[in-house]
């Protein structure tokens, strides 16, 4: 990808970008477009036949600056723990879809699609399903339950969903989840299948983190997505999580990565996107960041069935980055007073905008 930093012409003019937080962030700015004013970045994506979306979660819909500019921007939203195993039967048996349900209401009052996240994780599960042993029968029933209860509930009003998450280690081997220890690899398969059955027009998607660039975590998922599809189980994509870091390069191989996922059949996604720095943020740092933004959403652009980019939230206000990376930060393309960053305008100038 390129990284030539004349191209971002914010070298020298950092404050001066940053003055122009009134591009594109109002409640008005779709009707803007239609007017002829900036189109927002989901204007920008959908001339490429693309999605821009944000993940959002329930506590902050009540700061209303910050849901104005969420339902104007983007064209895409993703719950970031309402539809988690935790949230949505807290008690065996017992479903609870509030809080997805609340963030689907605002998505269809904004004409917004939802990405449903996620289904089957090793992660924020209640301790009735943590905290006790389980036989494979037992546990395969209460899988399929759970799957297939929560994917009828959603039924048509998600367009995909990420069915399992983060299912390898580094090293591409499984991880030693509840799931995987109890049932085996087989249990992907399992979910895939259960998951069509509740709703056979959404679509599937394995979604994790470090398989951006080809090494030995996506090519297991590589591997694992060929030999699904060869055994004729419903998997139409693989989400790229896209959670990048200054301080660790950029993945320089993401095109190619794209390509040979497409090359299967399957549809690409780069869904929690969001790049931190070490703090403080600087000038040189903001600069790098916005070349990076750049770089991924051009990286998308370029391999056809790469469908969307999805920001991990859009504001550093709401970032989960500084407390779970102490010292890091500033990941986001709008900074904590809802101003935009040069990384918003890099993204502009991706997606073919001003």
């Amino acid at each position: 990808m390129r990284k030539t930093a004349p191209r971002l012409r914010l070298a020298g003019a950092l404050a001066a970008a940053l003055m122009l937080a009134g591009i594109a962030t109002g409640p008005t700015a779709q009707a803007d477009e239609r007017h002829g004013e900036e189109p927002t970045l989901a204007d920008l994506a959908q001339r490429h036949g693309r999605y821009f979306g944000s993940a959002t979660d329930n506590p902050e819909l009540g700061d209303a600056p910050y849901t104005a500019l969420l339902g104007s921007e983007f064209d895409q939203i993703t719950p970031g723990n309402g539809m988690k195993w935790y949230a949505t039967e807290p008690q065996q048996g017992v479903f609870d879809f509030s809080q997805g349900d609340e963030i689907v209401n605002l998505a269809r009052a904004n004409r917004q699609k939802v990405r449903g996240h996620t289904l089957v994780w090793h992660s924020q599960l209640p301790e009735w399903l943590t905290e006790r042993e389980w036989t494979a029968r037992e546990l395969r029933a209460v899988l399929k339950k759970h799957i297939q209860t929560e994917v009828r509930h959603y039924r048509g009003k998600v367009f995909a969903w990420d069915v399992v998450n983060e299912a390898f280690n580094e090293d591409g081997t499984y991880r030693e989840s509840v799931f995987y220890k109890t049932l085996g690899p087989g249990y992907i398969a399992d979910a895939l299948r259960w998951a069509h059955q509740a709703d056979p027009r959404v679509r599937l998607y394995l979604n994790d983190y470090n398989i951006e660039g080809i090494g030995a975590k996506s090519d297991a998922y590589y591997k694992l997505a060929k030999e699904l599809k060869a055994k004729g189980v419903p998997l139409h994509g693989i989400g790229l999580q896209a959670h990048l870091a200054l301080q660790y390069g950029y993945p320089t191989t993401l095109e190619d990565n794209l390509r040979r996922f497409s090359r299967l059949g399957l549809d690409t996604a780069l869904t929690e996107v969001d790049i931190r720095m070490q703090l403080p943020a600087t000038e040189e740092k903001l600069t790098q960041q916005a070349e990076w933004y750049r770089d991924v959403t051009e990286a998308c652009l370029a391999v056809r069935r790469c469908v969307g980019v999805t920001l991990w939230d859009y504001t550093d206000k709401y970032s989960w980055i500084p407390a779970f990376f102490p010292g890091e930060g500033a990941a986001l393309p709008w900074d904590e007073q809802l101003a935009p960053k040069p990384a918003y305008f890099a993204l502009r100038e991706a997606l073919g905008g001003r």
